[in-house]
């Protein structure tokens, strides 16, 4: 029986996971992490896989997910449990739904208790439980809409009702432990093996767990895939970020490139700026190529030729994420490369479309269709 990649956030004790098919090598990615990104792009280019799908267990409170960046970057779709109001997420899941990659399919599970969406997903004879059920422990229920009786009833009547030799892989664990499986976690779970409701309930009421620390960045970043990206936000404001100049909002990069002080360069693909809309007068140097989101090989004389000595660098994709890496490599050919907040469509709404919210085109900047 194949096995999961286990990966492993040290931040956070997070637990990544990746199945695949092995004969079309499609791929899901299960609980990703921001901080991992380059990682699981390295692992998925070295085993020859394609993404097909970012899956969350739910909305996490230590660390901020990778999901809308795994899709900008490879192409995957989003997915999430539909009770986590996950907005973004292309696919909202719902008790028993599938996910198909290749000849393969991920079912889910709704094992509410830790928060209120949480769900666990059964590949083959593996079951990853997210927060539910940990090895030898569990999730908190404290915060988060969390429920001692909705996890009691996850575990006891969801999650053992799997066949006892089903391996357990858990979000988290803090002691270096990697799987368990069902039947071990039926026998000797302190927390719930053997355990009534009531005995269940007062354990957790007893653990009084200080706060997560990044909780209050974490959760409201993971409600829109880990793009925290304000659509919303002030006009003005230039972030520094590592790796090149700075974030610009759409209104003060339109300012320096009609000044002249800068090249707006699109990076979108030609099918891009076809079928959504293009930027008269600005430079495209394409960073991706489709079909399968390919690095362009021309891209670094092209970027060269684009942007004349001592003009700044201003890259801007679809939703201001693409451009993040393509400003880092700008960077690194020697140029002052700033990053579009936003892109030209914006962040997705809560029906997962784009256009409606932020973005170069929505905020009234010159541009035109077709």
């Amino acid at each position: 029986m194949p096995s999961p990649i286990q990966l492993f956030d040290p931040a956070s004790s997070t637990y990544t996971y990746v199945v695949f098919d092995e004969s079309t090598s499609e791929a899901v990615i299960i609980d990703p992490v921001d901080e991992q990104l380059d990682r699981d792009l390295s692992v998925l280019k070295e085993l020859g896989l394609k993404l097909a799908w970012t899956v969350e267990t739910h909305a996490h409170a230590d660390h901020i997910t990778s999901a809308g960046l795994l899709a900008e970057h490879a192409g995957a779709r989003t997915a999430a449990p539909e009770g986590c109001n996950i907005g973004t997420a292309s696919v909202q899941l719902k008790h028993g739904d599938t996910l198909r990659f290749g000849s393969e399919e991920l079912l889910a599970l709704h094992t509410p208790g830790h928060t209120a969406g949480s769900m666990s997903y059964v590949w083959r004879g593996n079951v990853f439980t997210g927060d539910a059920l940990l090895i030898g422990g569990c999730g908190r229920t404290d915060f988060q809409s969390g429920s001692s009786a909705a996890l009691y009833r996850s575990i006891t009547e969801v999650l053992f009702a799997l066949p006892d030799e089903t391996i357990v892989w858990p979000a988290h664990d803090y002691q270096g432990r990697t799987h368990s499986s069902i039947g071990q976690e039926k026998r000797t779970n302190p927390r719930i093996a053997g355990k009534t409701l009531a005995e269940f309930t007062a354990i957790m009421e007893d653990l009084h767990l200080p706060k997560p620390r990044r909780i209050d960045e974490a959760v409201p970043a993971n409600l829109t895939s880990g793009l925290r990206h304000d659509a919303g936000g002030g006009a003005l404001s230039v972030r520094v970020a590592p790796g090149y100049a700075g974030d610009v909002s759409p209104e003060l990069a339109c300012q320096w490139w009609r000044r002249g002080d800068a090249v707006l360069v699109d990076i979108r693909c030609d099918a891009e700026r076809e079928w959504v809309g293009y930027i008269p007068g600005a430079a495209t140097v394409c960073w991706k190529q489709w079909p399968g989101m390919k690095l362009n090989p021309v891209f670094d004389e092209s970027l060269k030729a684009a942007v004349p000595p001592g003009k700044k660098a201003l890259l801007l994709c679809r939703s201001g994420v693409r451009s993040i890496a393509a400003a880092k490599r700008a960077t690194e050919l020697g140029i002052e490369a700033y990053n579009v907040l936003e892109g030209f469509e914006g962040d997705p709404d809560e029906h997962g479309q784009r256009g409606h919210r932020g973005g170069w085109r929505m905020r009234g900047l010159p541009w035109r269709q077709g």
